[in-house]
């Protein structure tokens, strides 16, 4: 009952293949969890990164939940991402809640959207870190700028977010 030399082989190759998907695994995890840790700098420190007209900026706490209403309505498909999708969609009169991440170079960038969402009256804040918000909104590239629209889904979120959010003292 001995194998013969192309069995073993054969076995040998399954038994790589299946060590090479769990190492796979276990690196994609250790990955993630390194992402999670890289979003997860100090508040403070990205604080120091922001330019000075980002006003009004979201405390640690409101930051925490905005990037979680976020995240709920990428999930819901209820997002628009990217200056020039914002922009679009603000002349278009949609409603919702504008998040601008804070630390963009160069600010010009986003400096006219604070101005059109007064217009249209439409909420907005500033948070510290475009590659969070850009997290928060299920892409891997940082992101400038989101408009969460308004969503039943969603709703109990969305609503907590605009009420702390309208509650900031104004920019001006």
């Amino acid at each position: 009952m001995a194998k013969t030399k192309e069995e073993s082989s054969k076995a040998k190759a399954v038994k790589d293949t299946k060590k090479e998907k769990e190492s796979k695994k276990s690196t994609k995890e250790q990955d993630d969890s390194d992402n999670e840790g890289a979003l997860e700098l100090d508040y403070d420190l990205l604080v120091s990164r922001v330019s000075v007209i980002a006003k009004p900026l979201a405390n640690k706490k409101l930051t925490k939940k905005v990037l979680k209403t976020v995240k709920k309505a990428a999930k819901a498909k209820q997002i628009r991402r990217g200056v020039k999708e914002v922009v679009k969609a603000l002349k278009k009169k949609e409603t919702g809640v504008v998040i601008i991440a804070g630390d963009i170079s160069p600010i010009d960038v986003v400096a006219h959207i604070p101005v059109l969402c007064e217009e249209m009256s439409v909420p907005y804040v500033y948070v510290p870190s475009k590659e969070q918000l850009g997290a928060a909104g299920s892409t891997k590239r940082p992101t400038s700028v989101v408009l969460v629209k308004q969503n039943k889904d969603i709703k109990e979120a969305f609503d907590e977010t605009v009420a702390e959010v309208k509650a900031l003292p104004a920019p001006f």
